[in-house]
């Protein structure tokens, strides 16, 4: 079998795991209420004040752990329990997502990088899938068509990895926001620095993943080369 396929299966595995453990701790620290008895939304509001942001909303927005930053209308989404409860995962959440828009605000280098690789994301996945297996269906004619489409995933992989500094940079502020400004106890803020390690976690299996998948694809062309 091809090893990078094995590695494919592995981190699909360990990405159900992860999220497993991630549902698992987040509805455990969910039931801890925070001492300060503020909200995710009032967290939310309270940190971009104090780093002078004025032009981020603060929006609730449907399901569970969907919460998300646009840079494009400048909103910091978060899911409705967080939005409203007063937990310790809230508060890691809600700041969490506030972090990037603190990163927007300061030009923070890989976020900038990200945000202008999204553009030729959306263009290229589009193509990408019919790409890729039309090019392992016709590899014994032309390599061209799979040539393409691994080039174009490579560029969605590079996208996982350049997004891995810009979720750990955003839990790095919050957690040092939090604490400083008095949001969490001591108690609090380890559980909400376990809660943003479990979900950075996610990110970087899905790096991996891609990654190996990438290798996957990339395999036909050099297995081609040998023969």
């Amino acid at each position: 079998m091809n090893p990078a396929y094995i590695i494919v299966i592995i981190t699909m595995i360990a990405s159900w795991l992860i999220q497993r453990r991630l549902q698992s701790k987040f509805e455990r620290y969910s039931q801890v209420g925070l001492q300060s008895n503020l909200s995710g939304k009032q967290i939310a509001e309270l940190m971009l004040a104090d780093h002078g942001i004025t032009d981020v909303r603060v929006i609730s927005t449907p399901g569970s752990l969907t919460d998300h930053y646009n840079p494009a209308d400048k909103t910091v989404n978060l899911s409705e329990a967080v939005y409203a409860d007063r937990s310790a995962a809230a508060a890691a959440v809600a700041a969490h997502e506030c972090g990037h828009a603190v990163q927007h605000a300061t030009a923070y280098a890989a976020l900038q990088f990200r945000s202008a690789m999204v553009p030729a994301l959306s263009a290229v996945s589009k193509f990408m899938p019919i790409l890729l297996f039309l090019g392992v269906i016709m590899l014994n004619n032309t390599p061209l068509p799979l040539k393409i489409g691994v080039a174009m995933f490579a560029l969605t992989t590079l996208f996982s990895f350049v997004t891995l500094p810009v979720e750990f940079d955003a839990s790095k502020r919050a957690l040092a926001w939090i604490d400083r400004r008095g949001i969490v106890t001591p108690q609090e803020h380890a559980m909400a620095k376990d809660a943003l390690k479990w979900a950075a976690l996610t990110y970087v299996v899905a790096a991996l993943g891609s990654l190996a998948t990438l290798l996957y694809y990339a395999s036909f062309l050099m297995g081609r080369r040998r023969d």
